[in-house]
């Protein structure tokens, strides 16, 4: 029976908090990860491995009503002069993922793509859905392509999907992972005592989402089903943080320094991308209201379970 909700990518930070929360409401989940995961709930079967090829897909989401997509192996950073790394290991895997549901165009389909990633913006000016998007990196360009891939999808099969292009998510769970995560990284580089490697002179700004936030848009984009077509919906704060701010708050939640180098800014960031979050308020009555200042100190907080 389709009543189940496929969470691909499920022992990533972003992954298990979904599943966590979505098995907590009392949604039967199947939740695919690479590597075992601590998920001991009655209604989440766990599957371990890295489906990258249609016929994988198929018996999974034929069980599913609704697919969420988080499975990424790569970062703008990450992805520099890798361009077949991003084609094998996230188009590849989201395409044949597609060419599944092409029997099952009723299963829903909720898509991570990015913001950060994806959009050129002027000074001052804040990213909507229909802003040009420039990406700047193998890994943005691999979820532009993606986001096509679903759109084509749509209109060829009738499917529905929500693609939700996140800003900076961050929070408790979210470990440190060289390339992935700003805030794990200067939080660790705080507690070891170590410097932090910024590069670029920390003026490049961003906005910041929580992760309790952001899983709350997710389940709300699924909590009825997805008309025909691919909906493309901003997920943010919407409140523009240079780094060099955000190492402000870090040291003023630690009481401690946080000791920095900076090195010359690499091509693959975008100096500002603050987005614009209106479309998710209009459809779902969503903002963000976790405050920089307390999702950091929430997330301290839990680093400090792990260093003990």
């Amino acid at each position: 029976m389709s009543d189940r909700i496929l969470i691909l990518g499920a022992g990533g930070f972003v992954g298990i908090h979904l599943a966590r929360m979505l098995a907590e409401r009392g949604e039967q989940v199947i939740a695919v990860s690479r590597q075992p995961i601590d998920l001991a709930l009655a209604n989440v079967e766990i599957v371990i491995g890295e489906p990258d090829e249609s016929d994988h897909f198929l018996p999974l989401v034929k069980r599913s009503r609704a697919v969420i997509h988080t499975a990424s192996r790569s970062t703008p950073g990450s992805s520099a002069g890798h361009a077949m790394a991003e084609l094998q290991h996230n188009l590849r895997p989201t395409v044949a993922l597609l060419q599944a549901l092409q029997a099952h165009p009723q299963t829903n389909l909720l898509y991570l793509s990015s913001g950060g990633s994806l959009y050129a913006t002027a000074p001052e000016e804040l990213a909507t859905e229909s802003s040009p998007v420039r990406p700047r990196s193998y890994h943005g360009a691999g979820k532009i392509a993606a986001e096509h891939f679903i759109g084509a999808w749509c209109s060829q099969y009738g499917g529905g999907a929500t693609i939700l292009r996140p800003s900076n998510i961050y929070g408790p769970g979210q470990h440190e992972r060289t390339g992935f995560g700003i805030v794990p990284t200067g939080l660790g580089k705080i507690s070891r005592g170590e410097t932090l490697t910024v590069w670029g002179d920390g003026s490049a700004t961003r906005d910041y989402l929580y992760i309790e936030d952001f899983v709350a848009l997710c389940i709300a984009t699924l909590a009825t089903p997805m008309s025909g077509g691919a909906r493309v919906l901003n997920a943010a704060s919407s409140v523009g943080v240079s780094l060099n701010e955000l190492f402000n708050v870090m040291e003023a939640v630690t009481g401690r320094p946080l000791q920095r180098s900076y090195d010359t800014g690499r091509s693959v960031d975008t100096p500002r991308v603050v987005m614009d979050a209106n479309l998710a308020r209009q459809h779902y009555g969503w903002s963000a209201t976790t405050s920089l200042h307390e999702g950091i100190a929430n997330t301290w907080a839990w680093f400090n379970t792990i260093l003990r």
